[in-house]
């Protein structure tokens, strides 16, 4: 376990900045009065999300590798993390929807029934702390496997 605590601190850290964006977009009103804004606020995430994976893996280099890294060793590193991440997600997001933002899924359900996005039963399927859970771990593997193979080939170091 000792070989993975550098992927393990970063799937900690990637987390905890996961919550404190929860808070930010629910402070802000995304989850709420602003509703119809959160579809697109939400993706400025993904700007922490690239920072993190690359002070992981320059983390990764410099301390655990030497200060080299191939291509292979970044993402393999990154994918792991990701791992991580994913098994942490369904707590991220039970925090999430339980404690900072517990009227969030009413709050999208009726905003997209009203406004014609999708029907009762449909929002009510995709908007629920099940699918929620879902979609978290996957894209928390796929994004990351994506953000580990770009992030790995300008933090590589012969």
């Amino acid at each position: 376990m000792k070989k993975f605590t550098t992927e393990i601190k970063w799937a900690l850290l990637f987390t905890i900045a996961g919550l404190l964006w929860m808070l930010l977009e629910k402070i802000l009103g995304w989850h709420d009065e602003h509703i119809a804004k959160h579809a697109v606020y939400t993706n400025f995430f993904a700007v922490i999300a690239i920072a993190l994976y690359v002070f992981a893996l320059v983390e990764k280099r410099n301390k655990d590798l030497g200060g080299k890294m191939t291509w292979f060793q970044g993402v393999a590193s990154g994918m792991l993390i990701s791992v991580f991440v994913a098994i942490l997600s369904p707590l991220a997001q039970y925090i999430t929807y339980e404690f900072i933002s517990p009227d969030y899924f009413t709050n999208m359900i009726t905003y997209v029934v009203e406004n014609d996005k999708m029907t009762q039963n449909n929002a009510e399927v995709y908007f629920s702390l099940k699918s929620y859970l879902l979609q978290a771990a996957f894209g928390a593997l796929g994004m990351g496997v994506v953000t580990s193979a770009i992030v790995a080939l300008f933090v590589r170091k012969k």
